[in-house]
């Protein structure tokens, strides 16, 4: 893993492309505001087939970022975005919806104890990440949920751990993991 990250992040060097160590928020409200339109100024959704962002950790969204800008990942969209933006700009968008606090809540009735039991011990069962790497997962639309574990499954999106996980899931599975955590109440709000 520390020999992949430092690979990873030589290449970015040698393409002239360097991570920024520090992110400014009050510079990185300005970025959201491309952002916006999709994630939310406050990182909370406005389309379905985006994430939540808000509360998100920095480390994990200026990742995410960075591999759509150097191709590790794509997306129609993201990929575009990303690619006009610096590497000090993400890391101050990354450091704007980081600087949000996630929190979630069960609906009534339902018991945490019926989690999804292979999603919890990253996602959490309430859908807010307990492992920095994880994304939150609360409040998000199934119809994303639905798409990320399908591109797991199939190939199209690569991860260690998620990419094993969802190639044993059926269609089914994958759609009550994802109507599970869309069902959870997410709140976003600024920290002060």
């Amino acid at each position: 893993m520390r020999l992949a990250t430092l690979t990873i992040l030589g290449g970015l060097m040698l393409a002239g492309i360097t991570p920024a160590m520090a992110g400014d928020p009050v510079e990185g409200q300005k970025v959201a505001r491309m952002c916006q339109t999709c994630h939310g100024i406050d990182g909370l959704a406005r389309i379905p087939l985006a994430p939540n962002i808000g509360g998100e950790p920095k480390d994990y969204l200026e990742a995410q970022l960075m591999a759509f800008k150097t191709g590790a990942r794509e997306h129609e969209m993201m990929t575009v975005v990303a690619a006009s933006l610096s590497a000090q700009q993400i890391s101050d968008v990354a450091a704007w919806y980081a600087s949000h606090t996630a929190s979630a809540e069960l609906a009534d009735g339902v018991s945490a104890e019926d989690a999804p039991s292979a999603c919890v011990s990253c996602h959490g069962a309430d859908g807010i990440s307990v492992a920095l790497n994880a994304p939150n997962l609360a409040g998000e639309a199934t119809t994303y949920i639905v798409t990320q574990l399908k591109a797991f499954r199939l190939g199209q999106r690569k991860h260690e751990i998620m990419s094993e996980i969802a190639a044993g899931l059926s269609d089914e599975e994958i759609r009550a993991v994802s109507d599970w955590y869309a069902n959870v109440h997410l709140t976003i709000v600024k920290e002060e």
